[in-house]
């Protein structure tokens, strides 16, 4: 069964590296967000590819949630030291992600490539495809005015309430051949464990791209990233409070209503599931909770033995 996942950073990297070891690595490929990439002191940031990266190659420090194992900060201190912007923070090993990625775009190459090149330099061999070429940015409008994401998220904190968002430039974004490709071959699509609004929905809103996944024909399970009313890491039940949507897989169903096929939740939202079968989904109820490989790897088997189990209905 050749799987394609789409995915932010995390909540999202973290099913991915189940699935990796649960699949040959010619059966799983993987969409990843870009519209949260962003230039930090001359360098391209991917935060959600490096996320990615870092975490299906076995260097991601765990206990953050972000970034290499075992960083330094020695340029940080640096920068510091000579009043220089820091409000993202960026190891020494990290940074060294970062200008070999500028330098390869600066090189002519387009950003699929150079995350090709990355991710063989980190022994990574699955298919991994930015959603887009182009430049694409999320802003979140807020009572503090419109801001870029990066800006929301990490310089302030999720702090400001969000009344709305946008991705600036989809429009001129387009599908590669890579992502074509990967989408003309699946035989099930996996929403991850992301962030709907900020992770998943500017993949979608590549022009062509959610309509290719729907013309597919294939099973597309959303794996909700809400559990007994609360997202697990980043702010997405603060976004749906904000937007005025009850934290609840319910909400997640309708978000992805006229796309979804199948869902999976948590066990301790076992309640809900007669709710969303009465949607028109197939549900699968388990641990989602992932705090270990066994967790990751377990959920990504159970999900993958669902699909069978369902024969794509």
């Amino acid at each position: 069964m050749n799987i394609l996942a789409l995915t932010g950073g995390v909540g999202g990297a973290k099913l991915a590296l189940g699935l990796k070891h649960c699949l040959p690595t010619q059966q799983l490929s993987i969409i990843v967000n870009t519209a949260d990439d962003f230039n930090y002191l001359g360098l391209h940031i991917s935060p959600d590819i490096d996320t990615l990266m870092y975490t299906l190659s076995g260097k991601s420090n765990t206990q953050q949630g972000w970034g290499l194992a075992g960083e330094t900060w020695q340029v940080k201190t640096a920068l510091e030291a000579l009043s220089a912007p820091t409000w993202f923070q960026l190891g020494d090993k990290d940074i060294a992600t970062h200008l070999y990625r500028t330098h390869l775009l600066t090189q002519g190459n387009n950003l699929s490539e150079a995350t090709r090149c990355l991710f063989d330099e980190h022994n990574v061999a699955n298919a991994v495809w930015p959603m887009c070429n182009e430049k694409v940015s999320t802003f979140v409008e807020t009572a503090e005015g419109s801001l870029a994401f990066q800006d929301y998220f990490v310089a302030q904190q999720c702090e400001p309430k969000i009344s709305s968002y946008h991705f600036e430039g989809i429009e001129n974004a387009s599908l590669s051949q890579g992502v074509i490709d990967a989408i003309c071959s699946c035989d099930a699509i996996i929403i991850c464990p992301s962030n709907p609004f900020v992770s998943v929905l500017p993949i979608l809103s590549v022009p062509g791209l959610k309509q290719a996944l729907v013309a597919r024909n294939v099973p597309i399970v959303v794996v909700s990233p809400i559990i007994n009313g609360q997202a697990v890491k980043g702010p997405s039940a603060k976004m749906m409070q904000e937007l005025g949507l009850p934290v609840t897989n319910i909400s997640i169903a309708d978000f992805y209503q006229d796309f979804a096929t199948h869902m999976v939740i948590d066990n301790t939202d076992s309640s809900d599931k007669a709710d969303l079968t009465s949607l028109g989904l197939s549900v699968l109820v388990t641990n989602t909770m992932m705090r270990t490989l066994n967790d990751k790897t377990s959920l990504a088997q159970q999900l993958l033995d669902f699909l069978t189990l369902n024969n794509g209905t």
